[in-house]
Order: structure tokens, then C-alpha cells, then sequence
């Protein structure tokens, strides 16, 4: 079914809209998935705060135009998944994980703050650990020398308690 002119615009302007909040896009070709498939991929992605639309490619160039997702349009052919996300990786991370149980879905590039992302480039996106992984993993780091800290003074009064104790 074709759109009129005013359900292109509206189209244009969501898509632009949703380009103008993300950091991530990517694109996968999804020919072959089946619906319980592109189901399954569509709640995964709701769940990582990531938007997917099936678009014309046409409206999706004039859409992505001027923004920083501009450099993909030469991969903008076939039937294409598009994977907008506000966080850095959950986009490649949603789109490569589905892409790992279903042979059917195929990463075509991807865009991250304005730099084209070939397969390869998607799939290291991907294997990035998420912010709060990260924050963690920093943290833990900060607290570490503290903690040895710590443990090295209760042991030094606990051998000093020990020692008195035995005198």
C-alpha cells in the first residue's frame, strides 16, 4: 500500500525526529525472517530503549538527510531494518545478538556519531559493554585501593590484638 503525500511527511518528520535523539542506527537486512522472528527482535529491541522501522529507502535518505546518520545512505537498498538507538551500543547490540540465532537476518552498516560502521565495526559496537556494566566496572576500580586499604589495617590491628593477647 503506497502513502499520500501527508502520511510521507509524517513519516519523514518521525524518522527525522528519532535521527535527531539517537546516537546509533543500524542497518539489517531482515528477507527471510518470519514474523514470530521479527516479533521477537521487535520486543528484545522495546526492552534495550531501541526503535526499529521497516522504511522505504527513499524516505529514509530524504529523512536522514543533514544529519549525521547521512553517511549510510549507500547502504540503503533491500528490504532494511532500521535500529535507531539513544544509547551507544544497545542498537548493535539488540540487532547482532537476533543476527547470531537467525541466520536470516543480515547486519548490512551502522552509524555512530556521524562515522560509518561497516559489519565488522557493528559487532565490536555490540560487544561493548553496556553504560551501567561500565559505570560498575569503574567504580570497583575506585574502590579498590580503599578496600585493600582496609582489609591491611584490620589485619595489622588484628595481629596487634593477637600479640597482646599472647604477652
Amino acid at each position: 500500500m503506497s502513502l499520500n503525500r501527508s502520511e510521507k511527511q509524517a513519516v519523514l518528520e518521525e524518522v527525522a525526529a528519532l535521527a535527531a535523539k539517537a546516537q546509533t542506527l543500524v542497518l539489517a537486512e531482515y528477507r527471510g525472517v518470519t514474523v514470530a522472528g521479527m516479533t521477537q527482535l521487535r520486543s528484545q529491541a522495546r526492552a534495550a530503549g531501541v526503535t526499529l522501522s521497516v522504511l522505504k529507502n527513499t524516505l529514509a535518505r530524504r529523512a536522514l538527510a543533514g544529519t549525521s546518520f547521512e553517511v549510510a545512505t549507500n547502504e540503503m537498498t533491500g528490504p532494511l531494518i532500521y535500529s535507531f538507538s539513544e544509547d551507544a551500543v544497545a542498537a548493535a547490540k539488540v540487532v547482532a545478538d537476533f543476527a547470531k540465532t537467525n541466520d536470516k537476518m543480515v547486519i548490512r552498516a551502522g552509524v555512530y556519531s556521524g562515522k560509518a560502521l561497516d559489519v565488522n565495526g557493528v559487532k565490536e559496537l555490540a560487544n561493548i559493554p553496556s553504560k551501567e556494566v561500565l559505570l560498575s566496572q569503574l567504580l570497583g576500580l575506585m574502590q579498590s585501593p580503599v578496600s585493600r586499604t582496609a582489609r591491611v589495617l584490620a589485619a595489622l590491628a588484628e595481629k596487634k590484638e593477637s600479640e597482646a593477647a599472647a604477652a
